[in-house]
């Protein structure tokens, strides 16, 4: 008994899908490869510690800039604590800061955590003005119970066209 259709269309049909389904999987499983490091999740400290993010894995850590956290030492590096009302991350970053940050401020860091738990930022973004603040870090403050401002706009694109 054979697994084959009698109908030569229908072989060939078979053999066809039989050559080109390994094909497209395989090419779907590059571009997902390719791709890996290009996504980046984003986190607030509660969610990163619950997460158990890996170290070198590629996230954006958002949160409340905490007072007095700020540490700058003379060889530009930076120290800073990421807040939320759960939880709160040490950030290092080596550059300069942007000009909108502050303590109590919203901040969002693209790195990566180190071995030891500490958030090593590639990149800091801090508020826009006084009412923007990035539409993940928004959602998730008003999540924890955390958020401040009801007349802050939202980012760009998330709103209602004008």
């Amino acid at each position: 008994m054979s697994f084959l259709p009698k109908s030569r269309k229908a072989r060939r049909r078979l053999t066809v899908l039989a050559v080109a389904a390994p094909v497209v999987a395989l090419a779907v499983g590059l571009a997902l490869w390719g791709m890996r490091d290009a996504i980046s999740l984003f986190y607030t400290p509660a969610q990163a510690a619950a997460a158990h993010v890996p170290a070198g894995r590629k996230v954006q850590l958002g949160g409340l800039v905490k007072a007095g956290s700020v540490v700058k030492h003379p060889d530009g590096l930076v120290e800073f604590v990421v807040a939320d009302q759960r939880s709160t991350a040490l950030v290092r970053y080596k550059g300069d800061l942007p000009d909108l940050f502050r303590e109590g401020q919203g901040v969002v860091a693209s790195g990566a955590f180190d071995g030891a738990g500490t958030f090593v930022a590639k990149q800091v973004l801090a508020k826009h003005d006084e009412r923007y603040m990035p539409r993940e870090v928004s959602k998730a403050l008003k999540e924890q119970g955390e958020w401040r401002g009801d007349g802050a706009k939202p980012a760009y694109g998330a709103g209602k066209p004008n």
